[in-house]
């Protein structure tokens, strides 16, 4: 029997990171390490397509010199392989999903070593609908692909370091135990790099503590608390059932944000016909969606948005901004005709959209669009006089379709339920086609006029609400509304 020791193998491992991230100064950290050690080393990178739809891969393999046989040299790989990569490091929790989707991870070999935050993805985005991937999936689903899964929140480790995730990825690393190599020479790779080698090794430190304490953290909800409502409205809340009334506080203070608080106090007024039917899911989805509804998008909506001083605070958190550095934020605006008509007074709105002449000299300056830089005087000043719009806009040509819109969609609901609460709930839950901004909420409202007309085809069937139901994912499939259109074909007698 052959008692021989298998062959010594490359210790393979790809580092998956979005730009801006020190994927290549981590790759750059491992091969000088391993090289001083005496090994032999070979990296590529093949560059990721912009617009978060995917990361660049780092690819590292390490042949140990100690195991190099006397005049014959290791052949390394150029991409990593499925099935055949010893570690994965994916520098959000997204990247560390198409790690496994690709089949860079799996169970019988490959350590992952993830961060559990999320930074979304375009499709996530520009989804129709709630597009977001759900972070507690992806770490479950990472946990079964691979032999050991580091999860935490290493940007945050980064952050409190005053670093960035490189550093806090490299201590993961190390702490898994894979690399022949001591302490020593992780840290004299970081020192040898010349720059932050402060605060790289304060998260190279603080991220080896967690993950050797196997310490897996949650996926940051990036998502803050809304502002409690003021006292004037919590009274009108506190008669509303217990369990609908954190979504109707969350809708006041949206509704207050938006507009003020006798705009809340009109949404409340709007539930009120829910509140004693019994029926507590329906008046928390009313409730969900009419808040949603109440508080379009318009050009003032949009203005406001862009000019907040938080706004300006997460840009500055999301490109490392520091102190000593000037941050410029450029916006591509090209508001169309109708959104310009949309924002004045109904009289005058209606008239621009009727006349050929003024319609014309408005679409000569807006045709192109213009860049509105709102970090500098003139473009923060521009911005800040179409929020200002704001205190027009229950005048506003918008406003008095939106309502019609609203009060259109209240009153289907009110017809279904009681006689058929299903289908309430889903005339209800309608309103997600309705979103957005420009031409994304045309085809919104396009698709939503749809499925709407046809109600009174579907009224009277006992499959109504699940026939409405699938006619609403149909249009949320997709934005061209093909499917929307097959589905109408088959569904609508």
């Amino acid at each position: 029997m052959d008692a021989s020791p298998p062959p010594p193998k490359a210790i393979s491992i790809a580092i998956l990171a979005m730009g801006g991230e020190g994927g290549g100064v981590l790759a750059d950290w491992l091969i000088d390490m391993a090289e001083r050690a005496g090994s032999h080393v070979q990296a590529t990178s093949v560059p990721g397509v912009a617009q978060r739809t995917g990361a660049t891969i780092y690819y590292v393999e390490i042949f140990p010199g100690i195991a190099v046989v006397a005049g014959k040299l290791p052949v390394l790989a150029l991409m990593p392989m499925p099935g055949d990569v010893d570690v994965v490091i994916a520098s959000e929790l997204m990247e560390a999903g198409r790690a496994v989707q690709r089949g860079l991870v799996t169970p019988a070999r490959t350590t992952l070593i993830a961060s559990t935050h999320r930074v979304y993805s375009m499709t996530e985005r520009t989804a129709m609908a709630d597009g977001r991937v759900d972070s507690a999936k992806l770490i479950d689903g990472a946990r079964a692909a691979a032999k050991h899964l580091l999860a935490a929140d290493f940007a945050e480790i980064a952050e409190k370091s005053g670093s960035v995730i490189s550093a806090a990825l490299f201590g993961a690393l190390f702490a898994c135990g894979l690399l022949p190599f001591p302490r020593s020479d992780f840290e004299g790779a970081i020192r040898r790099s010349g720059l932050g080698v402060d605060a790289s090794l304060r998260a190279f430190a603080r991220a080896y503590d967690v993950a050797s304490a196997g310490q897996e953290t949650a996926a940051a909800a990036n998502d803050q608390p809304p502002v409690p409502p003021p006292a004037s409205l919590r009274a009108a809340i506190a008669t509303f059932p217990s369990a609908s009334r954190a979504t109707i506080e969350a809708g006041c203070s949206r509704l207050v944000d938006f507009q003020d608080v006798a705009y809340a106090q009109a949404y409340l007024d709007r539930l009120e016909p829910f509140r004693t039917t019994g029926d507590v899911r329906l008046l928390t989805e009313v409730a969900r969606h009419l808040a949603l509804w109440m508080s379009y998008e318009d050009i003032a909506r949009v203005a406001d948005l862009k000019i907040r001083r938080s706004r300006f605070s997460r840009v500055a958190e999301e490109v490392r901004a520091g102190n000593d550095q000037i941050l410029r934020i450029k916006e591509f605006l090209h508001p169309r005709l109708s959104e310009i008509a949309d924002a004045l007074p109904a009289g005058i709105g209606r008239w621009l959209l009727r006349s050929a002449s003024a319609g014309a000299v408005v679409r000569r300056f807006t045709a192109k669009g213009r860049v509105v830089e709102t970090t500098s005087i003139g473009g923060f000043l521009l911005l800040y006089a179409a929020a200002g719009l704001r205190r027009i806009r229950r005048r506003s040509l918008r406003f008095a379709v939106e309502q019609q819109r609203i009060e259109a969609w209240l009153g289907e609901i009110h017809g279904a339920a009681g006689r058929n609460d299903a289908l309430a709930l889903a005339i209800a839950e309608c309103q997600q086609l309705v979103k957005g901004y420009g031409d994304t909420h045309a085809r919104g409202l396009a698709n939503y006029e749809t499925v709407m007309a046809t109600l009174p085809r579907l009224q009277g069937r006992p499959d109504a609400a699940e026939r409405l139901s699938k006619l609403r994912q149909a249009a949320l499939a997709d934005d061209s509304g093909e499917r929307l259109k097959a589905a109408t074909l088959e569904l609508v007698p």
